[in-house]
């Protein structure tokens, strides 16, 4: 996405600040925005561009970027400026280790509640359904972040939440290195329906299985993908 098309998609978010343009909620716009691909690895943040777009000082979107930093979703570049994070073999293995223990404990901390609100999970399915069947595969990418944001939601915990949206903004990095086809994406949004049919039958245990498999699946797929591009850069 070009830095004019990203900076019209952050034009849509000015109202989120007109109460607050703290650099907090500038920089969980921004957090957003990668989740969703409007920037990709690599991609300069542009102060100009932003700062024009969310209407925003100077400061406070270097504050934004200082707190993004600290979250490892972007990097400051000496007399560069300031990028999406590029990340490593490693950071995958790390990251998909964090994913298994949030969201299969959400599973488990959800089946100790007296209340399950499934809809996100339905809505996350049916926005993947619906993306696929018109072959919008990076819309379908930001339906699968719905859902397992979703299936952290389930705990019911602020903390968990908070820490998810930060994992899978990370997560969402490594899109880059997807093919965006059908046979990629579309096997998820089945074991996304499967996942939530085990919930509704508040079997939390196959839920919790379904869901490592998946997470354990998605890791080695994109453990490869990141090994073939580095053979081909190579």
């Amino acid at each position: 996405m070009s830095t004019q098309d990203a900076a019209e998609a952050l034009q849509e978010d000015r109202h989120l600040l007109e109460r607050s343009g703290t650099a907090e909620r500038v920089a969980g716009i921004l957090r957003q925005r990668i989740t969703e691909g409007v920037f990709l690895p690599g991609t300069k943040l542009s102060e100009p561009a932003i700062s024009t777009a969310l209407g925003v000082s100077r400061n406070t979107l270097r504050e934004s970027f200082q707190l993004l930093a600290h979250e490892r979703l972007a990097i400051h570049e000496l007399n560069r400026g300031v990028f999406v994070r590029e990340l490593t073999a490693d950071d995958i293995g790390d990251l998909y280790a964090v994913r298994r223990l949030v969201e299969c404990g959400a599973v488990r901390r959800a089946a100790e509640l007296a209340e399950l609100d499934l809809t996100a999970l339905g809505q996350g399915v049916t926005d993947g359904r619906k993306a696929a069947a018109v072959e919008d595969w990076l819309a379908v990418g930001t339906a699968s972040m719905g859902f397992h944001q979703a299936v952290a939601d389930l705990a019911a915990s602020e903390r968990v939440s908070t820490t998810m949206r930060q994992v899978l903004a990370e997560t969402r990095l490594f899109f880059v290195l997807t093919e965006n086809t059908r046979g990629f994406f579309e096997p998820y949004i089945a074991r996304h329906h499967k996942i939530v049919k085990h919930l509704e039958r508040k079997r939390f245990d196959l839920a919790e299985q379904a869901l490592d498999r998946y997470l354990r699946d998605a890791e080695k797929q994109l453990l490869l993908a990141y090994q073939r591009k580095g053979t081909a850069g190579g």
